[in-house]
């Protein structure tokens, strides 16, 4: 259809008045113009599905913007508003919705066609290289710039022809599979049985309210301004709340030097956090965050003012996801109102509604406790005498946007001591205790961390000191070199560090903590960089199920008979192991066909 409409004898014009994503953008490229609205939208969003662009978007895009614009438009599933899209050249004329179809008539009167000039080789180069560095395990980036040569080279029909091949061979691949799986799973979020299913509508939250300013603290405040929140953020002291205010400072210059906010945003954002020393601001707020240290105790007195402070519909949440959040709110008559990094059984329908509307609005999310097991197993792996920047590596390069001692270095060491002390008390036999790690941490002489840094902390090189100093420590804790872990391939490390991350989920899903399988794998995905084209359990052909229930309790019971406990596989994944149902299958369903 689209091949007759771009050679067809009478001109035709796309007028365009909101979305043109995809199919619907390629059916306008093949118009002979492309006349918009102000509101317009305009993006190929196929990459982030799996395929590419199957409708004559990557021959048609190139001829129309250029190649370097096209590759990044198309590679990077890059949204154009209107005026960009005009600039592009992609948007041939901006007008007023009431103009926008006289307009369209009149350009279809007297159209004309013009040529572009092709300086492709070096272009191609550069895009594969980026395309490589950005994502090195997926080659459907690539392949869509291979069919975008093809039409440069052999011309347009030559490229439509091998688009249409690589769309279909790619729409059955793996990492679509994966994608689309993402896709729904993250809409599926959304969706909570007996809560979203009751007609409730989202009360609005206009002013909320941070306890704490530390690393969380600081960077849920920071989200929360970046969306237009007003901020209290209380502190127990001066010293604390400056550095809290900078820490937010900084996270805003960020945005800054990226181009994503001006100087004058960045001054305008920066005023709707207010810093407080008491409660008395937290009587206007609708939602507050508890983002504090692991410490019952301390948090119990933090809800215990809350309640005190703040009006009865306001929502109060916590960062916690190692502390029950019964025992954190039991000193207090507030606990439909409570929420956490997942929801108890107290909390009521109307503070999810209002929380997941909040939550849609800046895009948050926890995972602490799932991942936990991801540094846990790296820091058994250090112990027992493997390079840390091997096991780094070895994630990376599996697809995790971070490896857990780059993850560990960036959220600090005095992190680890307070959540490691609240899984203990929690999840006694889901913890490995560190020979060397504590160590680490009493060591105020050399710093905190594994690497070194340059541009502004964006480039990370290993510390060629590390391992020296790593290798001293061990001989102090008396840690001994394991030789069987020592041969161990990166496939191997991903499998081993990873594994008890899928068995901590089975214990997420066996308790209730998540109502589904898909919510962790987007909490994993947005929260701890899992890579997207693989997905943590859930869905037919997801990591998990790719590697089978019984593979997976084999490898934790091997490890368990000879290294302990904490590797022991939960009752959820021995049942799936000794059936035939997948491991995202619910408990309901894993009994029936048992």
């Amino acid at each position: 259809m689209n091949d007759a409409l771009e050679v067809a004898k009478k001109p035709l014009v796309a007028a365009i008045d909101g979305l043109a994503f995809g199919a619907g953008l390629e059916l306008s490229m093949a118009c002979q113009a492309r006349i918009s609205t102000p509101r317009a939208q305009l993006c190929f969003p196929e990459l982030q599905l799996g395929v590419i662009p199957g409708f004559g978007g990557t021959q048609r895009l190139p001829r129309l913007v250029g190649l370097k614009e096209a590759l990044e438009m198309i590679l990077l599933s890059k949204h154009f508003r209107a005026e960009e899209a005009h600039r592009l050249g992609l948007v041939d004329a901006i007008v007023s919705p009431e103009e926008l179809l006289s307009t369209a008539r009149h350009w279809a009167l007297d159209i004309s066609e013009s040529r572009r000039q092709w300086e492709a080789r070096e272009i191609l180069k550069f895009a594969r290289d980026q395309a490589q560095k950005r994502a090195p395990n997926l080659k459907h980036p690539l392949i869509c710039i291979d069919v975008i040569e093809e039409g440069i080279v052999s011309g347009p029909r030559a490229g439509l022809r091998k688009e249409g091949i690589a769309f279909q061979e790619l729409f059955f691949s793996y990492t679509c599979k994966s994608l689309v799986h993402a896709f729904f799973s993250q809409r599926a979020t959304l969706k909570i049985a007996g809560v979203t299913d009751l007609g409730l509508m989202p009360r609005n939250v206009t002013k909320a309210a941070v306890v704490g300013g530390g690393l969380m603290g600081s960077g849920i405040t920071t989200t929360l301004i970046l969306n237009h929140y007003p901020v209290v953020l209380k502190e127990v002291n001066e010293i604390f709340l400056n550095a809290g205010v900078d820490r937010i400072k900084a996270n805003l210059q960020r945005h800054v030097r990226k181009g994503k906010l001006s100087e004058e945003e960045c001054e305008k954002t920066l005023s709707l956090l207010t810093g407080v020393l008491d409660y008395e601001r937290f009587k206007e707020a609708d939602l507050v965050i508890e983002a504090v240290t692991e410490n019952v105790k301390l948090k119990q007195q933090i809800f215990a003012e809350l309640e005190r402070h703040c009006p009865p519909h306001c929502i109060l949440g916590t960062t916690t996801s190692t502390i029950n959040l019964e025992l954190i709110g039991q000193d207090t008559n507030s606990q439909d109102r409570i929420v956490g990094a997942h929801i108890f059984k107290h909390t009521s329908p109307q503070a999810v509604i209002d929380l997941l509307d909040v939550g849609k609005k800046i895009n948050g999310f926890a995972v602490n406790r799932m991942f936990f097991p991801y540094t846990q197993t790296s820091l058994f792996l250090l112990d027992h005498g493997m390079d840390i920047y091997k096991i780094d590596r070895a994630c990376t390069e599996f697809g995790m946007t971070v490896g857990p001692f780059r993850l560990a270095h960036h959220f600090g060491f005095d992190v680890a001591p307070a959540s490691g002390k609240q899984y203990i008390q929690n999840f006694p036999d889901g913890v490995y205790t560190s020979l060397v790690s504590p160590l680490m941490i009493e060591d105020k002489s050399r710093g905190p961390g594994f690497y070194m840094y340059y541009e502004g902390r964006r480039k990370a090189i290993p510390d060629p000191e590390t391992m020296k100093y790593v290798k001293k420590l061990r001989s102090i804790a008396e840690a001994l070199t394991d030789p069987q872990l020592m041969k161990l391939e990166d496939k191997d490390i991903v499998e081993m560090v990873l594994f008890p991350v899928i068995n901590e989920a089975c214990r997420l899903l066996d308790e209730g903590v998540a109502s589904k399988a898909s919510d962790l794998d987007i909490a994993s995905i947005f929260g701890m960089g899992f890579p997207p084209y693989r997905s943590v359990i859930s869905g037919s052909k997801q990591y998990a199920n790719s590697i089978g229930a019984k593979r997976i309790h084999v490898k934790l019971s091997e490890w368990e008979k000879n290294y302990g406990q904490f590797f022991r596989p939960c009752s959820y994944l021995s049942e799936r192991a000794a059936g035939v149902v997948t491991l995202s299958a619910s408990t309901g369903q894993a009994k029936a066909r048992l």
